[in-house]
């Protein structure tokens, strides 16, 4: 039997909900799709937000013949089947190609010419950043649309539009836990009607057995959460510092990873304030690698704690960052002959460490750069 999230997707924008900055009355989708303008684009969000409901409807109003591939599977002899199939078609075609990121750097470029000479009209919809993931002459070639979670409210429409009957408290249970996500709530609604009968929080949650995070931990979710992590630590947020280190504990991301950022962490963005953070940081990466998972988590909460409550002075990091910028300028400036190693006899003839005084208050640097201030 087709599963219920397809049997209850929407024909057209008005039984569409969610993502009103793109199909809401003058936004870009909708304005398209009123005008049957025919063109490339790439949906970009998480999971059961819309992405193919929207492709779909997009196919349809442009009266296209639409071809549905998943780039995890398809290749390009899939592609080269359509092109067969619709050679002599006198409609437009769209291509829906679902995780478009999965497809390789040429495969991506076997799409270029197609769409060059309009053979096809592409939808491509991904989970991943697509400056990540899509090559830059297909993604100059196609508009990004960025698709946001579904709202609680949004949840709550595509739940009452299932027609299933539920409590307010299973309700809202159910919207907590699909994390803005609408197919996992239909199917969790679905799974729970058939194995129960009657859908209660219980229900759902034998149903369901246990929550998930979404978490690539090769893909943007990687970046933006340990991004998240240092910005909290760096703004002294213990509280938040904490709160996306368990995320990313949860969600199984290598405690060694996390040791190591705070190690470079206790340098760059504590520094001198507090020297010892560095010892502390250290040590936590010592105990994370003798203890392992799941209790080294306590050692890094440990860390964390410390580190996002420490004083912070950026100087010795920006200083660095500031000579290393004149080293990639000036290259390999003469280095002052006081200051040159002297360990044989024609060095020291060429005076190499000539009238050297180890506390000389001299400029060391080279001729160039004399007066220059790195540390403030």
């Amino acid at each position: 039997m087709e599963p219920l999230a397809s049997r209850i997707r929407p024909q057209t924008l008005e039984g569409f909900v969610g993502q009103k900055h793109l199909v809401g009355e003058g936004k870009p989708l909708a304005v398209a799709i009123k005008k049957k303008h025919l063109f490339s684009f790439i949906l970009w969000g998480p999971p059961g937000v819309g992405k193919t409901t929207l492709a779909k409807i997009y196919a349809q109003s442009v009266d296209a013949r639409l071809f549905v591939l998943s780039a995890v599977s398809a290749g390009k002899e899939d592609l080269k089947t359509i092109l067969a199939e619709t050679i002599d078609e006198n409609r437009p075609v769209v291509l829906f190609l679902d995780e478009i990121h999965r497809f390789n750097k040429s495969q991506q470029d076997f799409l270029l010419p197609l769409m060059e000479r309009g053979a096809l009209t592409l939808i491509g919809a991904t989970t991943e950043n697509p400056s990540f993931e899509i090559i830059p002459a297909l993604l100059s070639r196609c508009q990004v649309f960025t698709l946001n979670e579904l709202s609680p409210e949004d949840l709550a429409a595509i739940i009452t539009a299932t027609g299933f009957d539920l409590d307010d408290e299973a309700r809202a249970w159910l919207i907590a836990v699909a994390h803005g996500d609408a197919r996992q709530a239909i199917t969790l609604l679905e799974n729970a009607a058939r194995l129960y009968g009657r859908i209660t929080v219980s229900s759902l949650k034998h149903t369901l057995q246990s929550t998930f995070l979404r978490y690539d931990k090769k893909g943007e979710e990687h970046y933006t959460t340990i991004s998240a992590f240092i910005k909290s630590m760096r703004a002294s947020q213990p509280n938040a510092s904490l709160y996306y280190l368990a995320r990313m504990i949860h969600a199984g991301e290598d405690p060694l990873f996390i040791a190591r950022r705070m190690v470079i962490f206790a340098s760059e963005d504590i520094g001198t304030a507090q020297p010892t953070a560095l010892v502390v940081a250290n040590e936590v990466f010592r105990a994370v690698e003798t203890i392992g998972p799941p209790e080294c988590g306590i050692n890094l909460a440990h860390g964390v704690v410390y580190l996002a409550t420490c004083k912070k002075n950026r100087s010795a990091h920006d200083a660095y960052c500031s000579a290393m910028e004149d080293v990639k300028k000036h290259g390999n400036l003469a280095i002052p002959l006081m200051i040159r190693n002297a360990p044989t006899a024609l060095m020291k003839e060429m005076e190499y460490g000539k009238d050297y005084d180890m506390y000389t208050a001299h400029d060391l640097l080279p001729e160039l750069l004399k007066g220059k201030k790195y540390l403030a």
